[in-house]
Parts: C-alpha cells; sequence; structure tokens
C-alpha cells in the first residue's frame, strides 16, 4: 500500500465544488479545503505507484484544477 497527497490550487469558483469531484475518484480517501498557498488537499491511497498516479492524473485534469503539487510517501 502507498499513499500520497495533492496540495492543489484552483479557481476561486471551483474550489468548493472540487473536493467533492475528487472524492469520487478511486484512490482519493479524503479532499477537502485549506487555507494557505494553496486552495485545497486530496488524500490518495493506491496498492502501487501506478495506481497511485492513475488517481492523481485524476484529480489533476478536474475542470478548475489550476496547478498540483503531488507528495508520495517515502517507504
Amino acid at each position: 500500500m502507498i499513499r500520497g497527497l495533492i496540495l492543489a490550487r484552483a479557481t476561486v469558483k471551483a474550489a468548493g465544488t472540487v473536493p467533492e469531484e475528487a472524492k469520487k475518484i478511486k484512490g482519493v480517501t479524503d479532499a477537502y479545503p485549506i487555507f494557505g498557498r494553496f486552495d485545497l488537499v486530496v488524500f490518495l491511497e493506491a496498492k502501487d505507484f501506478e495506481e497511485l498516479k492513475s488517481a492523481a492524473l485524476k484529480v489533476n485534469a478536474i475542470v478548475g484544477i489550476k496547478s498540483t503539487e503531488t507528495l508520495v510517501e517515502a517507504t
């Protein structure tokens, strides 16, 4: 099992809806808006790196996301 998280910047209009869209993606365990340099955080869990990468790419494709930074657990 491998875990990761995505820190994302989103448009003001999308910031409230993106977490709910992200939660529909297989591998996403939680997502919510945050304050600071990023607008939201998305937590991921997958059986291997390829599955984690697939989920991250789907999150990145959500309409309203401007940029992301993906962090993967170091094991």
